[in-house]
């Protein structure tokens, strides 16, 4: 039995059946987590929801995107210009796509590995991005819709831009939810950036790199994440960070957590 995690696949469905198949994966035996971004920009967003459905033992993690398109279903966002999502908005089946995406975590403690999408801020340990998940979890997969579309209408915003125990109803969600899909670059006291999607060169003043923090309460912790195309593939000794871009011409980067081995296709042409 092998668990592997695979970065942000964003439609890419033809290079996901690639992929599954360079690592001779075996949904008999072997586990499959995805680090989010599982939908749009990419052609084929409903595709990749179906194949990660029908592998039983498939699960992931939710990126910033994949809450693009729940925002998009509650018809809260207008379309943008470079989304993708059409083909999973008017699928028949667009109920138990959605569904299965709502009732994913937001991070996962896997093999000794924790997932997220984006980062954690350098003042949360593992315990405590996995209780603040779970806040989010709850709304975020309510059968009651209202408690739903009252939880996603005010969830979009940049503030609070820094973390704190004391805050209270959508800010505190919101925040935990900005961690956990967008971090890129925070200060030390855990002030964060949503500006900036450069790569490290693009640093703004007084930030750094999240996972750069040498006061990270989970620096020692085996992380993978997704969410940094400009990047690329990043494996560190803690940390590997896995968008590598396959949407933007790169390749699609899939990791066994047994012993780090790396697995990569090539965008579609």
């Amino acid at each position: 039995m092998a668990t592997y995690v695979i970065g942000d696949i964003q439609g890419c469905h033809t290079e996901l059946c690639r992929l599954l198949s360079l690592m001779g994966f075996s949904t008999r035996n072997d586990v499959l987590w995805c680090a989010g971004d599982l939908v749009n920009r990419g052609p084929d967003s409903a595709k990749v929801l179906r194949e990660l459905m029908a592998l039983k033992s498939a699960n992931a993690v939710l990126g910033n995107h994949d809450f693009h398109l729940m925002m998009r279903a509650s018809q809260l966002l207008p379309q943008k210009k470079f989304d993708t999502l059409n083909d999973v908005l008017t699928a028949k089946d667009k109920d138990d796509l959605l569904h299965w995406l709502r009732v994913r975590p937001l991070a996962a403690w896997v093999s000794g590995h924790l997932i997220v999408h984006a980062g954690v801020i350098p003042q949360w340990t593992t315990e405590d991005v996995l209780r603040l998940a779970r806040e989010v979890e709850v709304p975020l997969s309510s059968n009651d819709e209202k408690i739903f579309f009252g939880f996603l209408r005010d969830l979009y915003g940049n503030e609070p831009a820094r973390w704190s125990e004391r805050l209270t109803g959508i800010r505190r969600l919101r925040a935990i939810v900005n961690v956990l899909t967008r971090l890129r670059f925070c200060a030390a006291d855990g002030t964060m950036d949503f500006k900036e999607t450069g790569n490290l060169n693009s640093t703004p003043a007084g930030m750094r790199a999240w996972f750069l923090h040498e006061t990270r309460k989970t620096r020692h912790v085996p992380m993978v994440c997704g969410h940094w195309s400009t990047l690329g593939l990043l494996p560190m000794p803690k940390v590997t960070m896995l968008d590598s871009g396959c949407l933007w011409g790169g390749m699609l980067t899939a990791i066994r957590l047994e012993d780090h081995a790396v697995f990569q296709v090539p965008q579609e042409k």
